[in-house]
């Protein structure tokens, strides 16, 4: 059978395009890492003298981005500023510096950053003198969780003990509470001698309309979820698979509620935002705040505020590196943005685990097409409520412990995306499992190793 010249030519533009976006992704992140160098560099020279260094550990952005707001608080009071990452932070940077502003979140129980582990093992894990430097430290926690700013307090605890003096009492900040928030910008004023806040206003929510909404797992044993989109009302934001949505919930009984931060599941081709929620239900049966507003309350073409942020810690790998994805539930969401940016170049492998394949196979469709297509090498699926099955997800990772070795061995990467409690505990004994404990902290170090877990 002769091929059909027009298809060949409609493949080959296709590929093209797909190519070009790929190429667009990998020239954003670049620019955006040397935008944040030079961004540094400038604030460093603002003021006189050895500039001050503030090093952050974030795990889903906001202590990133309270690093750059201290940073040119600083430098608008002529006080020059350095900012590094904990996973760039090393020993002989905190020696030869005088004073340290550190913002550092804890994950789950007490947990640092994925972004933090080598710090942690090679800095932290060795005796120190420290004598010379004195700091500041703002710890980011969620009080409900026992072990609150657990991370920053074992920081706040190993640099006193190598002898470095606080420059204050540690500041606490339970999800983001603008008064304690107030309180850090208070002690730069005391670094800085200047009397007035500077302007931290949060980032301004831009309108979005509700253009679908779509009930994807009828007949679940595990609650509705809810496939939504919604298209910007003006000019659209840029973003990266990896990035995260706040949405702005609308006030009740003259309260207004904090935002919910979901994981983007498409991309700027997409034209829309989308996301995957599933509808909470309290002990009475009432719908939780959000979800319920999300999936029941708000009609098509209503409008909401949302604002996207950066959420580096859980960027892809570049396309030709191999990338394991590995997920429970709605966290398929964020793993579908990755799979979409991606091209049959490195291929993609994914675990996923759900209760039932009837009901919750979610995006099964484009899933077959990314493997028809090259793009997901191997997709391996657990339905822990099938007879027959009965399995989740990290018992998929054990069953796989052979294939998971060869693609680490060829420089893969994995990336692991849903619920905290349970899953995200569960898969990382089983790579520990599979891996060995070290190769899994080695991952974790070299930033091959990523978790979105909520």
């Amino acid at each position: 059978m002769t091929a059909d010249p027009q298809r060949w030519l409609w493949a080959v533009g296709a590929l093209a395009l797909w190519l070009a976006l790929i190429a667009v992704i990998v020239w954003r992140e670049r620019r955006a890492n040397a935008a944040a160098r030079a961004q540094s560099d400038a604030l460093a020279g603002a003021g006189e003298g050895r500039p001050l260094l503030i090093a952050f550990a974030s795990q889903t952005g906001f202590a990133e981005e309270l690093a750059w707001m201290t940073a040119r608080s600083l430098g608008d009071g002529g006080v020059g500023a350095r900012v590094l990452s904990f996973a760039d932070l090393d020993m002989q940077t905190l020696k030869s510096t005088d004073r340290a502003l550190l913002i550092v979140s804890t994950t789950g129980e007490g947990d640092p950053p994925d972004s933090a582990a080598r710090f942690v093992r090679k800095v932290m894990g060795e005796a120190a003198d420290l004598s010379g430097l004195r700091f500041g430290l703002l710890a980011l926690g969620d009080r409900s969780y026992d072990r609150f700013c657990g991370f920053g307090h074992a920081v706040d605890g190993w640099l006193r003990r190598a002898g470095a003096d606080p420059l204050f009492d540690m500041v606490e900040v339970d999800n983001g509470e603008a008064g304690a928030i107030r309180h850090w910008q208070h002690q730069l004023n005391q670094i800085t001698g200047s009397v007035t806040a500077p302007d931290w206003t949060p980032a301004a929510y831009d309108p979005w309309r509700l253009v679908e909404r779509t009930l994807v797992n009828p007949g679940s044993p595990g609650g509705e979820a809810y496939h939504l989109a919604f298209e910007p009302v003006g000019a659209s934001p840029d973003w990266s698979a990896g990035d995260i949505a706040e949405v702005g919930l609308p006030e009740r009984d003259g309260v207004t509620p904090g935002s919910r931060e979901y994981s983007i599941a498409s991309l700027p081709s997409d034209g829309r935002v989308e996301f995957l929620v599933r509808l909470m239900r309290h002990p009475d049966g009432t719908p939780g705040l959000a979800s319920g507003w999300l999936t029941q309350d708000l009609a098509l073409g209503d409008q909401i505020g949302m604002r996207l942020r950066a959420n580096r810690s859980f960027y892809g790998p570049a396309d030709e590196t191999p990338i394991i994805l590995i997920g429970n539930g709605t966290g398929i969401a964020g793993l579908r943005a990755h799979l979409k940016a991606r091209t049959a170049s490195g291929g993609a492998w994914l675990l996923f685990g759900e209760r039932t394949q009837a009901h919750d196979a979610f995006f099964d469709a484009e899933l077959q097409a990314w493997l028809a297509s090259g793009v997901l090498r191997r997709l391996d699926r657990s339905f822990s409520r099938d007879a027959g099955d009965g399995r989740y997800v990290q018992d998929l990772v054990a069953a796989a412990a052979d294939e998971l070795r060869d693609w680490i061995a060829r420089g893969a990467a994995v990336y692991v995306c849903g619920s905290l409690d349970g899953m995200s505990q569960g898969v990382h004994a089983a790579l520990e499992s599979a891996l060995g404990a070290d190769v899994v902290l080695t991952l974790l170090e070299d930033g091959r190793y990523r978790r979105d877990v909520y």
